[in-house]
Order: C-alpha cells, then sequence, then structure tokens
C-alpha cells in the first residue's frame, strides 16, 4: 500500500467513526487551556484535569498569575511531573501574556513559543483548538501512532513527524487530525501492549503488516 492510499484510507476511517474528536484537558478560555498544557508535558490529562479547578479558582486570570510567585503557584500543582519548573513557567507565560501581549493569548506559533514553558507542541496545541488553524501538535502519542500506522517513514523527532502528517493531511482535516492520533494512542495503540486484535486500522496498518510477517 502507498502512502497517499494509507493516509487515505486512515482518514476516510476517523472521519467516518470519530467524526468529533476533542482534547481531553479541560478548559473554559485560550488564558486556562494554555495553562493546562503546559502542564501536561509529561503528565496525563486526567491528573491535570485534577489539579486545574483549585488552580483556575485562585488565578482564574493571567494578570492574577502574573502578580504571584511561583512557591504560590507550586502548592497547587505539585503532585504535578516537574512542579517546580512549570511553577515558574507558568508564571513566567502569564507575565509576558500581561506585559507583551495585554493578556490576549496570541494565534501566531511564533508569537506562542516565546512565552517561558511553550514549546512548538504547547503552540500547536493552541493555535489548531483554540483558533482552528492547521497546525500538527506532536506528543509522544502522534509519533508512536503515525509511525506504526506507515504514515511517517524513517521521522526521528517530532519536527520531521510534524512536517510529514502536514504534507499528506488535507489543511481542513489536520487540527482533527492530531486528536484523532492523540486519542487511538492513548486508548487502542498502546505504547508497550498495542490492542491490534481490536484495531480497525490494522487492515492498513505497517506495524501488523510486520508483525503478521514475523508471526508466520
Amino acid at each position: 500500500m502507498i502512502k497517499k492510499e494509507r493516509f487515505e484510507k486512515v482518514i476516510e476511517f476517523f472521519s467516518k467513526n470519530h467524526p468529533v474528536a476533542e482534547t481531553e484537558l479541560n478548559y473554559k478560555n485560550p488564558y486556562q487551556l494554555l495553562v493546562a498544557v503546559i502542564l501536561s508535558a509529561q503528565c496525563t490529562d486526567k491528573r491535570v484535569n485534577m489539579v486545574t479547578p483549585t488552580l483556575f479558582k485562585a488565578f482564574p486570570k493571567p494578570e492574577v498569575m502574573a502578580e504571584a510567585n511561583s512557591d504560590e503557584v507550586f502548592q497547587y500543582i505539585r503532585s504535578i511531573s516537574y512542579p517546580n519548573n512549570k511553577a515558574k513557567h507558568l508564571v513566567g507565560m502569564a507575565k509576558m501574556l500581561v506585559h507583551d501581549f495585554k493578556s490576549k493569548v496570541p494565534s501566531e506559533i511564533n508569537e506562542l513559543i516565546k512565552m517561558p514553558g511553550v514549546g512548538r507542541k504547547t503552540a500547536n496545541v493552541i493555535a489548531s483548538v483554540v483558533y482552528d488553524k492547521p497546525a500538527m501538535a506532536v506528543d509522544t502519542h502522534v509519533f508512536r501512532v503515525s509511525n506504526r500506522l506507515g504514515l511517517t517513514t524513517n521521522s526521528t523527532t517530532p519536527l520531521e513527524t510534524e512536517k510529514q502528517l502536514i504534507k499528506h493531511i488535507p489543511e481542513n482535516k489536520v487540527a482533527i487530525a492530531h486528536h484523532w492520533l492523540i486519542l487511538h494512542g492513548r486508548y487502542v495503540c498502546l505504547a508497550r501492549s498495542p490492542k491490534c486484535s481490536e484495531c480497525e486500522l490494522k487492515l492498513f496498518c505497517k506495524y501488523y503488516e510486520n508483525l503478521k510477517k514475523r508471526i508466520k
């Protein structure tokens, strides 16, 4: 199966079976999503969602967080991975958001990545989820699933994966495709024990194709 056909099959499947796919992070506005995505680095969405209600209550607006110190923020996120660094990033992000962007979360990738704690993945999430831009955020799930399916070839970095996916996914499908791949990786194409037997994508999956050859 050539790559073009593989992309078409995968997109067709998800479009038909998962027409609605969204982030599992809980948020009410762009500022809250930005905070949640920063916290989600190397941490589960479930854990982040346990922490953010009290965090958002204490720091409801970027102006409030910008006036805080990292020790105060730390108390609310101590159960999150790397809480010290993330507390510093959140305060730094809030300060820049208020002073440089007039408290409005920017839509451009090059503006977003200027803020502390905001890498390309986080910036792409904000651009796609908040502003519906054709931005592909590559996390461990997207990286793994796209490689296993055969959507990417010899990709060793998130940026390479992003470029390959963007090249073949229709622009109007990029934002939702990000969620398709994440959710598939989170619940079906698991890192250690992929559920190939129940995966409906196995008919056009490179990983499963090679798995069958090894079994034979």
